[in-house]
């Protein structure tokens, strides 16, 4: 390619935005064209980022019962519709490859939606169609706990796999063109899904195993899997995943937190306002992080630092692994309490492609992981599906 690194623009696989404004927000969309220093995302950063296309997580949490996350799913693609609404003029909604080359050359940022989590689904095709009409382009088969038809990476092994249901659900996602997302299962659902789809699968969020020996990341005969498959890993900025002091920091902290017996969880899911309440009326418990006994012990055993390079790191060693053709980015913004130094919002995606450059990355390279390998995905994707659902498809 010509050009340089400054010309390359961002797809980004995973960002939990929607959620942070559900949270802080009573999932009001005002505001986000100003900006927004309690968020790691706002307009101006986004562009100051080079993120030229965006997939919104719409992520509720695998401890709500089936029925209710399906709602509570539904209350996220809400938001996501209302955001893109709201700034017409800097974001568009984009279902496709070629919508989002066209957001992007209408000087907008491409809005996409995936799903974190097959408990969403409750297990109904039904259901599966419907947020695909609604926009949804992946599901994340698994989040933190099982469902009935896979297996997560930190769950205890149940369904050993994909079950019979699980493959069914990943052979409509194909004929209907919703990309599968490995991010979270379970290495052995990793590995039936891969065998399973016929078409290109995606890591949203994930990095390499090979790196940091996190639960989350996929180890590399899977990378190898995904290379085969034509599939895109989309590394992820998380500390614990890139590093592996901070690794083991969390599982120091895990023990803690289960001497003191608190709840696995660093943040606690609160229901949206009803209608007619004010958000600021909502019941908010207190998060388990805050009890005195674990801010002593914090305060005593402060975090490790992950960094920039650590991010780099994997992708050298993915790029070395399967080739930069299966790479991409998955920073997880507003999904996490922390982020490596260097990489503290989304304005901050130039600062790594510059330390990809300095590696040795070509432009060319850098195009590819931007956002280049990702079209192809999706691309590849719509040309399996044998049934277009997805909005403004043709009857």
């Amino acid at each position: 390619m010509t050009g340089s690194a400054s010309d390359v623009w961002i797809l980004d696989g995973h960002n939990d935005l929607p959620m942070a404004l559900r949270a802080g927000s009573g999932s009001s969309v005002l505001g986000l064209d100003g900006p927004r220093p309690a968020l790691h995302t706002d307009l101006a950063r986004l562009r100051a980022g080079q993120v030229g296309g965006q997939f919104w997580s719409v992520y509720v949490t695998s401890a709500l019962p089936e029925p209710e996350a399906v709602v509570a799913t539904l209350q996220q693609i809400d938001i996501v519709h209302r955001m893109i609404s709201a700034y017409p003029g800097t974001l568009a909604a984009a279902w496709t490859a070629d919508e989002v080359l066209a957001a992007r050359a209408s000087g907008r940022i491409a809005s996409l939606l995936g799903i974190e989590g097959g408990h969403s689904l409750t297990g109904s095709l039904g259901v599966l169609r419907m947020m695909a009409r609604l926009g949804v382009r992946y599901v994340t088969l698994t989040h933190n706990d099982n469902t009935p038809w896979a297996d997560s990476a930190t769950d205890l092994a149940a369904a050993g796999g994909l079950t019979d249901v699980g493959r069914a659900i990943v052979a409509e996602m194909n004929r209907i063109g919703v990309l599968v997302d490995l991010s979270h299962t379970a290495a052995t659902t990793q590995k039936d899904a891969l065998a399973a789809s016929r078409a290109p699968v995606i890591f949203s969020h994930s990095s390499c195993r090979a790196v940091c020996d996190h639960v989350r990341n996929p180890a590399d005969d899977v990378l190898d899997l995904l290379a085969g498959n034509g599939g895109v890993l989309q590394v992820t900025f998380v500390p614990a995943f890139v590093s592996e002091r901070v690794r083991e920091w969390e599982l120091d902290l895990k023990a803690e937190r289960e001497r003191l017996d608190l709840p696995r969880a660093l943040s606690e899911w609160h229901r949206a306002p009803h209608p007619g309440e004010e958000p600021t009326d909502v019941p908010v418990e207190i998060p388990a992080s805050q009890d005195p006994r674990l801010q002593e012990w914090l305060a005593q055993h402060p975090s490790p630092r992950a960094t920039l390079a650590d991010v780099a790191d994997h992708l050298d060693h993915a790029r070395e692994r399967i080739g930069v053709d299966h790479l991409g980015l998955g920073g997880d913004f507003d999904g996490v309490d922390a982020l490596p130094d260097g990489l503290q919002d989304v304005s901050t995606y130039p600062a790594l492609l510059a330390e990809l450059s300095r590696r040795g990355w070509s432009d060319a390279d850098l195009a590819a992981v931007g956002s280049g390998n990702v079209l192809r995905v999706l691309r590849a994707a719509e040309d399996v599906a044998e049934e277009i659902v997805w909005p403004g498809a043709p009857a």
